[in-house]
Order: structure tokens, then sequence, then C-alpha cells
């Protein structure tokens, strides 16, 4: 039986509980905020950065709802999500940083890449990009993280034995 490369390997989804407390608690933050805007009569500069405050944090919210319904893929070939955009491919990807200090979302892990700097990409709760470094996690559950992380890994391990 031959596997083709676009076989998914793995994949990590939000996990529902956590997606949704995220989104509502935002827009609950975005809420109040204006409610203290328009209820408590602050002086007009504060109002307006109230305002804009909440508008701010309600494009963060569906922001992050649109985001956390995409699902992470992992193929032979590259790392994408379920709208089709890469994150890396497998050959640019230098190593995986799973550790207690790593600058990785939560429930997640780091992929550093090794030369090239991508365009800056942020999808809340589920994965961003900053220069060579991608951070995927967020609302996902550990697990999946984990064991996309832990394929990654021997991938990577056999791709240097092949070197």
């Amino acid at each position: 039986m031959t596997q083709d490369h676009d076989d998914v390997l793995a994949t990590i989804s939000a996990s529902p509980g956590r997606r949704w407390l995220a989104i509502v608690a935002l827009y609950g933050l975005a809420g109040m905020v204006a409610y203290v805007a328009l209820a408590e009569n602050p002086a007009f500069g504060w109002r307006l950065f109230l305002l804009a405050f909440a508008g701010v944090t309600i494009w963060l919210s569906e922001a992050m709802r649109t985001a956390t319904a995409r699902v992470i893929e992992l193929t032979r070939d590259e790392l994408r999500d379920s709208s089709g955009a890469v994150l890396a491919t497998i050959d640019e990807i230098e190593k995986i940083d799973r550790g207690m200090f790593a600058f990785k979302p939560s429930n997640g892990f780091l992929v550093r890449l090794r030369d090239k700097s991508r365009p800056r990409v942020w999808y809340p709760g589920l994965w961003w990009r900053l220069g060579r470094q991608v951070g995927v996690g967020g609302v996902t559950p550990g697990r999946e993280a984990k064991n996309m992380a832990d394929i990654l890994a021997v991938m990577l391990v056999d791709r240097e034995k092949s070197s």
C-alpha cells in the first residue's frame, strides 16, 4: 500500500468548549467596555477610547470565531490549515520546541524555520507565524498538539538520517 504525500497524518482542531468560552469572554468584555463608555458618562476622550477598545475586541472575537473553525493538518510535505494556508513546509522546518519556557501558544508547540522569513500571520486561538517562528495551539486540545509535534519530530529525525 503506497501512501500519497497529500495524506493527512495528524490534525488539530479547536476544542469546542475552549473555543466558545474564549469567544463568549471576548464578546462579554466588549459588552462591558461599551456599557461603561455609554452608561457611566466618562470624559469625551475616555468615551472614544473605550468605544474603540470595544470595537477592537469585537473584531478580535469575530477573528477568533472564524479562525478556530479551521483545522490544522499535517501531511508528509507540509503543515497547513483546512483553508489551504501553508504554515510551513516540512523541508523548511528546523526544529520543534515544546518546552515549558518556549514562547508558544497554550496547549501547543513552536516550529522554528530554517532561514526563510515568511509573512506574519495570526489566526487567534489556532496558529500564528512571526518571521521564522510558527506557533500552533491556543484553544486546541493538548493531546492533539502533542501527537502532531511527536509525528513532526520523528519526520525531522528521519529527514536528518536520510541526508
